[in-house]
């Protein structure tokens, strides 16, 4: 194969890849925005609790052996050993497999541990639980998908990641729906048991998954399968080689999954400590932010007269007021992760093209090159990060109450996820200029810079979440503050060790201008347009128990999704006007010469 046939097959590999990730990734944010409408708070945070323990069980096990394996495979397959590459995919696949077995047995056997223990909340035992046969199957996954991408063949991966999201969210959502309406009572372990049965969807996702690629495997052997007379090395030395490029990949994944798993916990802790004062007496601390403090108090005496009417009547219950009122605001919190996810999402087809841009160009010695398309990438992170941020931070409170339908206090949801909408900005810049870095060859300092910002997080979640006058709405300052130091650490590394170096001023300053522009606009648009459809009688209704007058869903949601129309469009304009995007720049987009000549941009 010549080199530009090699190169023509990376670059079709990786754009399939690329393709695959953007469909699972707009597949899991339709999945998880009815699932915020369909379950409580409190079983939101039960899935969201254990969905972090899988995601790190997952991360710890299938970070770095899938790319050690395809780069084995890769390089022993281009020196024609085939039985080394069968020795290779063996040992690999009992590494995984090993594993899966060790993930499964915590996640399944010492479920209730995990759950009373690390994340602070015993009665997500039955969600860490459903999760132990995904995080088994995943790994399994993880080898032939390691496999085959060393043959530069991402279709099987592609195909069995689309699998695993289609039946996550219909079977996990079917699912959710059968229990809600089902008749387990009481009603506290139906809705804690929809979690379960959004999240068994996802296992039987990754069950569908690893059945495909296991058939993809065997056809494949069977249809390519030659005759070898390689002596191939022992497993212990195939092994080594393998975590030897494993552990440093591992560990650089790792180290945020091991940050959210903390803050899980930690935040779980610190609420329930001050539901433990408020239990005590403590019943005013002055002023608080964005009055959390009353807001939670009132959830605690909720759920404390709910569980004193059924110690009354004489009923077994498993109500707990402290950890049911924990559980309720920190599912509200994870409700609006779910939308703060959504610009990092955006970033990933954008990563994978970076590394191998800055490449070539390293390698070509074209150091113009190498920094334009740094400047490219980085522009391209902002004019994506900058709108989508601002637009949360200006709309936090429509955007929960359109996306959830009203199942959410937006009092509360709504300053979250205008935090952490200024927090995704400094997510995906952190994230793009890590892959920079990465393409510089200097993988090291991001895991350390990352450290630095996880232990920021842990510090200022521990501080604040456990104050009464912050409780909740510490949590996304942690967030906030950590990748704000990630970011700006990056980009000061990028700044003195990469060679000439982009401008920020040049990458950010126009983006940001047309992004405050467009935050005021719609913030001004859904205020005026709220007023005016309040005025119409159309958008009022009565409550037929108690006959009092509510402002319908519908005329919020128009408002919303006219002021979003409005900042989409004042967006586009300023960003022609200003001229902030280059052909450059559109040149590292899926069809981006097309749409240059569209917009006329030279």
């Amino acid at each position: 194969m010549s080199g530009q046939q090699k190169k023509n097959t990376f670059y079709g590999a990786a754009a399939i890849l690329a393709v695959g990730t953007i469909v699972v990734k707009i597949i899991g944010a339709i999945y998880k925005i009815p699932l915020g409408i369909l379950l409580t708070d409190e079983a939101y945070g039960d899935f969201n609790g254990a969905y972090n323990i899988y995601s790190f069980f997952l991360m710890l096990a299938t970070a770095g052996l899938p790319v050690a394996l395809s780069k084995t495979v890769s390089e022993v397959n281009s020196l024609g050993r085939e039985n080394q590459k069968d020795k290779v995919f063996k040992v690999a696949f009992c590494a995984f497999l090993t594993m899966g077995v060790f993930s499964f047995i915590c996640m399944s056997v010492f479920g209730r541990t995990v759950a009373t223990y690390v994340i602070q909340n015993e009665k997500a035992v039955y969600a860490v639980q459903a999760l132990s046969v995904s995080v088994l199957c995943s790994c399994c996954c993880s080898a032939f998908r390691g496999y085959a991408q060393g043959h530069l063949n991402m279709i099987p991966t592609t195909v069995s990641q689309i699998i695993e999201a289609v039946s996550k969210m219909v079977l996990g959502l079917l699912l959710a729906v059968l229990i809600l309406r089902s008749a387990i009572q009481p009603q506290e372990l139906r809705e804690r048991l929809s979690a379960v049965g959004a999240l068994v969807g996802v296992s039987i996702g990754s069950v569908l998954s690893v059945a495909f690629l296991a058939w993809d495997y065997f056809r494949n052997r069977r249809r390519n399968r030659v005759q070898a007379t390689d002596l191939p090395d022992g497993a212990k030395k195939v092994l080594g080689n393998l975590l030897k490029l494993a552990i440093p990949i591992t560990l650089s994944s790792c180290t945020l999954s091991i940050v959210n798993l903390i803050d899980t916990g930690l935040v779980s802790s610190q609420l329930q400590s001050v539901f433990v004062a408020m239990e005590g007496g403590l019943a005013d601390v002055g002023s608080s932010t964005m009055d959390i403090f009353p807001k939670a108090l009132a959830i605690f005496q909720r759920n404390t007269a709910a569980f004193q009417e059924m110690v009354a009547q004489g009923q077994a219950t498993t109500l707990d007021p402290i950890l049911d009122s924990s559980r309720e605001l920190y599912g509200i919190y994870s409700k609006t992760m779910s939308i703060y996810n959504l610009p990092f999402n955006l970033m990933i087809p954008l990563t994978a093209c970076i590394v191998p841009g800055v490449s070539a160009c390293i390698a070509n010695k074209d150091r113009l090159g190498a920094k334009r398309t740094t400047e490219s990438a980085m522009r391209i992170a902002g004019m994506i990060a900058l709108p989508c941020g601002f637009g949360l931070f200006a709309l936090g409170a429509p955007i929960m109450q359109l996306l959830t339908v009203n199942n959410v206090d937006t009092t509360i949801a709504g300053p979250l996820l205008s935090i952490l909408g200024i927090a995704s900005i400094f997510v995906s810049v952190q994230v793009v200029a890590a892959s920079i870095l990465q393409a510089n060859g200097i993988v090291n300092l991001p895991i350390i810079t990352m450290v630095i910002g996880g232990i920021a997080k842990i510090i200022v979640s521990y501080s604040l979440v456990g104050n009464p006058k912050f409780m909740i709405y510490g949590a996304p300052l942690g967030t906030l503050t950590c990748f704000a130091v990630v970011a700006i650490l990056n980009l000061i590394v990028i700044k003195r060790r990469v060679p000439n170096p982009p401008g920020y001023a040049t990458v950010f300053v126009k983006p940001l201008a047309a992004s405050v522009i467009m935050a005021a606009a719609a913030w001004g648009t859904h205020g005026l347009v709220d007023k005016i459809l309040r005025s119409m009688d159309l958008f009022w209704k009565v409550n037929e128990q108690t006959g009092a007058l509510s402002y319908s869903f519908v005329g919020s949601a128009m408002a919303t999704l006219i002021a979003i129309a409005v900042a989409v469009v004042v967006y586009a304009v300023l960003i022609l006007l200003l001229r902030t995007i280059s052909k450059e720049d559109l040149a590292l987009m899926p069809k981006g010469e097309k749409i240059a000549k569209i917009l006329h941009i030279k």
